[in-house]
């Protein structure tokens, strides 16, 4: 029992950098919604036919407010998480553009975003014959490609574009959104230390 309570001590000592967990969920997320966010606001007028056109996009009412306010969340969303500023507050809408995205863009995709075949548990109908093009169109490429050269930096996929993703990031900032931006390395620590200083 005694080294139980000593290996509980020396779990509990780590939480002097606990600020490194939030600190790590935000500079992961904060280039994925930039990327995200600044995509969509270089060409709004595209973004807005897409979010707004029932046959090839998404069919949402209002496509140019709906665009810019998409674009806006991530872009914006991406900077304050870097400066730790507002993190539970940005983490509610950007975790409902997730959602929106989850259930508009990907849902009908199934869970994987990386097509995989009929070993993987997630595997659909969709994603085995997906990984059956890619197995066909590997040969053509090895004679006709430069196969050596267009895999020099990683493999061919085929993108299943499912909901794995956008739930991944839902998930990390639903726990920033209860862990807050963390000490030290955020505006919204030295902020509360300033209006609270017992905080």
């Amino acid at each position: 029992m005694t080294w139980l309570l000593k290996l509980q001590s020396l779990l509990d000592s780590t939480r002097r950098i606990d600020f490194l967990a939030p600190l790590a969920l935000r500079l992961y997320l904060a280039p994925v919604f930039w990327m995200a966010g600044s995509n969509k606001l270089g060409d709004i007028e595209s973004t807005a036919a897409w979010f707004g056109n029932p046959d090839w996009g998404l069919g949402l009412p209002a496509p140019l407010l709906m665009a810019w306010l998409a674009s806006l969340t991530e872009a914006g969303g991406a900077i304050l998480l870097l400066l730790g500023l507002g993190v539970r507050f940005i983490a509610l809408p950007l975790m409902f553009t997730m959602i929106v995205a989850a259930t508009t863009v990907h849902w009908h995709n199934g869970w994987l975003a990386i097509a995989e075949g009929p070993g993987s548990l997630f595997a659909t109908e969709r994603t085995i014959a997906a990984t059956e093009r890619l197995h066909r169109a590997r040969p053509i490429l090895q004679e006709h490609g430069h196969y050596s050269w267009l895999t020099e930096h990683g493999n061919f996929v085929v993108l299943n574009n499912g909901i794995e993703f956008a739930t991944t990031y839902f998930v990390m900032l639903l726990a920033l959104f209860y862990l807050g931006a963390g000490r030290w390395v955020s505006v919204d620590y030295w902020a509360w230390r300033r209006i609270d200083p017992a905080h």
